[in-house]
């Protein structure tokens, strides 16, 4: 599902996989947001900062985990493209809002989305995930195959990962419902 561990982001919220096909994809929440404390404050100056969802800027990106949890997820694309609009460093929004447009099969919108979250984290096992997954949506089960193989070879052991390759592996060998695209996971 959507993406597990990114890399420098801080304190795991996961939801459901956040985002049906992207099983394990993790949100966490980013406990520096554009203007919360200054690179240079004083580690105490830290201890004043709220739990994350509580902050102002961070709203958005909670409303978006609830709709996407709930299925609705134009509402969730609603408020993940506010939270990267007031955050664009935010690899959490942009990953909800790429998982967003896949599930409205917005797919062209999905992959630019796709190109923030891997400028800002790189080639994490979740985004290789996440990216397989949305590669299966489209149907190019070939690219998906590639980029879940990626993931696996960089984390051999995660279960979201290996659960995405044995569900390509049914739908491809046109399995129960493979003329459909694969089922939410989470």
């Amino acid at each position: 599902m959507f993406f597990r561990n990114f890399g420098h982001l801080t304190g795991a919220v996961c939801v459901a996989l956040l985002l049906g096909g992207c099983a394990g994809h993790e949100f966490e929440n980013n406990e520096v947001a554009t203007g919360a404390i200054s690179p240079d404050a004083p580690l105490s100056a830290t201890a004043s900062i709220p739990p994350a969802d509580e902050r102002p800027q961070d709203q958005p990106v909670a409303l978006g985990r609830q709709h996407f949890a709930k299925s609705d997820y134009g509402l969730a694309e609603r408020y993940f493209r506010q939270a990267v609009e007031a955050n664009p460093k935010s690899s959490e929004a942009w990953v909800g809002l790429a998982a967003s447009y896949d599930r409205l099969r917005r797919f062209e919108l999905a992959e630019r989305a796709y190109k923030q979250v891997l400028a800002l984290e790189g080639r994490t096992p979740a985004v290789l995930n996440n990216l397989g997954y949305h590669h299966m949506l489209r149907g190019n089960l070939k690219q998906a195959r590639h980029y879940l193989n990626e993931a696996l070879r960089r984390d051999p052991t995660n279960p979201q990962i290996q659960g995405n390759l044995r569900l390509l592996e049914t739908w491809k060998s046109g399995g129960e419902n493979a003329h459909e695209p694969p089922p939410e996971q989470g």
